[in-house]
């Protein structure tokens, strides 16, 4: 069987991979592409683009496509589940930030870094239907092993350096850390996509609830879906629940199973029953993250993205990290010397990235954005209130909300300046 050589590999086609590979192209530094599906197709539910994950995105020419096809938030709002006001902010542009944060259908936002690799670097450097099934080292290089959609080999790869950026359950990963466990602590999600009418501005993030009674984060995604003035709008419930075991990865999810939960959720503001009980489709996932690890790389191989820092999806901040790390890594690799060992790259890449993305990972689980939700719902005991003011300070929650901003990145401050 013949060998395939490529200089850079990148194992999965996510928005980690692509991110890395346009970056890389616009660097002038040759890379190829593997992704284990056969057919990219637009999968999938919402996902938002906070400003340090379109600044990344905007570097590589893809903030027009995002803005066309998404919804710029206006602003980001909290409420208990008695549908009471917490506590808001102004988001992205109108926040002062020099980019929007956007949200948008994740298969619609993976279809554009697809075709873009596809047009800068061509088709011939984007591989799909290939499916890792090993590597093995040798001083000078690596030799990947794939398999096709149906299990049969694949051409090897030989490459200087393996970047595997495939995703929360890596492969990759896997060969070093063979005995790894999920992290679970019996949170159950369920993701959906309705047609509905404009809630609040119509660009609002919403999250209303906490974990241990039902939440709920909603935004749309797509906007005029149908002439009527409907919205696309994405929605996620979350909810622990003692004696849960963890539910199959990405399954269809059921409405009779999720809208019990929040039959009583009708406000004057939005009708939460109504929103999950026209859902066009809806996905069940555990909530699950894995403990942070001591180290991404190994030789010629490293980790990016998911693959090396799987975190809860709170914060809309899995893509962003992803994005980051594509950039730092990018960088690493062109400023390497011609003629010196890339591997040193991958190693400098480490130890930027390891420590920042490691807390962000622990903050995900014990203070997420959410935390002012939970903390309200401490102060109160779940019951209403009569004026927020009379629990807890508009400064004290903002506290809150800017501390994340900065642990995950995107401080205002943090943004002002060129990475």
């Amino acid at each position: 069987m013949n060998m395939r050589t490529a200089d850079i590999a990148i194992v999965g086609g996510g928005v980690g991979g692509l991110a890395l590979a346009l970056h890389l192209h616009q660097r002038g530094v040759a890379c190829e592409v593997f992704e284990a599906v056969a057919e990219v197709r637009e999968l999938g539910v919402g996902i938002t683009l906070l400003p340090h994950a379109m600044r990344e995105l905007a570097a590589l020419g893809l903030q027009a496509a995002i803005e066309a096809a998404g919804i710029e938030n206006y602003d980001s709002a909290f409420f208990n589940r008695h549908g009471q006001f917490i506590y808001s902010e102004l988001r992205g542009r109108h926040a002062g930030y020099p980019v929007p944060e956007i949200g948008i259908h994740r298969g619609k936002l993976h279809k554009i870094l697809f075709d873009a690799a596809v047009q800068r670097l061509g088709a011939d450097r984007i591989h799909t239907g290939h499916r890792f099934a090993g590597v093995t080292h040798s001083e000078e290089a690596v030799t990947i092993a794939f398999n096709d959609p149906h299990g049969q080999a694949l051409p090897p790869v030989r490459s200087r350096v393996l970047v595997a950026a495939d995703g929360v359950n890596s492969a990759v990963r896997r060969i070093f850390y063979p005995d790894e466990k999920m992290v679970f602590t019996g949170i159950n999600t369920w993701r959906g996509v309705t047609r509905f009418a404009p809630i609040l501005t119509g660009k609002t993030y919403m999250r209303i609830g906490s974990i241990e009674t039902g939440k709920m984060v909603i935004y749309p995604i797509v906007d005029q879906v149908d002439g009527q003035g409907h919205q696309l709008v994405n929605w996620m419930a979350e909810i622990r629940m003692e004696g849960l075991t963890q539910n199959d990865w990405n399954r269809q999810g059921r409405v009779e199973d999720v809208l019990p939960l929040f039959k009583d959720w009708n406000f004057d503001w939005l009708n939460v029953p109504e929103l999950i009980a026209n859902a066009e489709s809806i996905l069940e996932y555990p909530m699950v993250d894995k403990d942070p690890i001591p180290q991404w790389t190994f030789g010629r191989v490293t980790l990016l993205g998911d693959a090396a820092h799987p975190m809860y999806p709170r914060g809309s901040n899995g893509s962003a990290q992803a994005l980051v790390d594509a950039r730092t890594l990018a960088d690493e690799l062109a400023a390497t010397p011609s003629g010196d060992d890339l591997a040193h790259a991958l190693y400098r890449y480490e130890a930027v990235r390891l420590p920042l993305t490691s807390k962000v990972v622990l903050t995900n689980r014990s203070t997420p954005p959410d935390f002012i939700n939970i903390k309200v719902d401490e102060l109160t005991q779940g019951r209403p209130f009569r004026h927020i003011d009379d629990v807890i300070s508009q400064a004290e929650l903002r506290q809150i909300s800017d501390d994340y901003k900065k642990i995950a990145g995107f401080s205002l401050e943090a943004l002002a300046h060129k990475p």
